[in-house]
């Protein structure tokens, strides 16, 4: 189960202006206050952006279709402003080569913004993101662990290992809750030691090393055989 943000990639600062343009196009509130999006889903954000600019006449529905009209109209940006995270597409190609890994996303991002960043950087093929669990799943980004459990298990028939992998402590506590293997890697905003006194059970700098990264992400599934 991987997140996106500042784990698979960094998006340049593309959706926050996204974020910005279609909240003041949508409210006709100028925007003030920008929360820290880090690791957090993006119902949680939009809950509380509305309430910080005291919005009360605005559905998140009606948010979400315009931000994500803007996003695809931007879309180009990422990849001019953004980047691929250090070893990403080659821990994700072995991990595709192996026919017990199922490969999704667990993340804030609303489904059609998650397509578009990784389609930016030619990513997307690697996931069922049919199963994934997503920003409007839920605002608790626990939830959205567990949804992404229960579509795998229906879909597949059978039971998994459940492995999570991010960059911030929301990802780490995440898993735990859900039983779920949380790897962690320090190429976000979190501190290496942070990520680790939350409960993290494997703590890496990046994903440069593929073969450490694949023993980190496999390891459940070969101790269990």
């Amino acid at each position: 189960m991987w997140d996106i943000d500042y784990t698979l990639l960094r998006g340049g600062g593309v959706t926050t202006r996204a974020w910005k343009a279609a909240f003041t196009e949508v409210t006709g509130v100028e925007w003030r206050d920008t929360p820290n999006f880090g690791g957090r889903t993006d119902t949680d954000i939009c809950t509380e952006v509305f309430a910080s600019h005291g919005v009360t006449d605005c559905t998140p529905e009606r948010f979400f279709a315009r931000y994500v009209e803007v996003v695809h109209e931007i879309r180009h940006e990422f990849a001019e402003q953004g980047a691929l995270m250090p070893g990403v597409r080659a821990v994700l190609a072995r991990l595709a080569d192996d026919p017990g890994v199922v490969q999704t996303l667990v993340t804030g991002n609303v489904p059609q913004v998650a397509a578009v960043k990784l389609a930016a950087f030619g990513l997307g093929g690697e996931f069922d993101a049919e199963v994934g669990g997503y920003g409007t799943d839920h605002a608790v980004r626990a939830v959205l662990v567990r949804r992404c459990l229960e579509r795998a298990q229906v879909k597949y028939a059978e039971s998994f290992h459940p492995v999570v992998i991010g960059d911030t402590v929301h990802d780490v506590t995440a898993a735990l809750a859900n039983g779920a293997v949380a790897v962690a890697v320090a190429t976000g905003r979190t501190a290496a030691a942070e990520l680790a006194a939350a409960g993290a059970h494997v703590v890496l700098p990046d994903l440069a090393d593929t073969d450490v990264a694949v023993r980190a992400l496999t390891r459940q599934k070969a101790t269990s055989g």
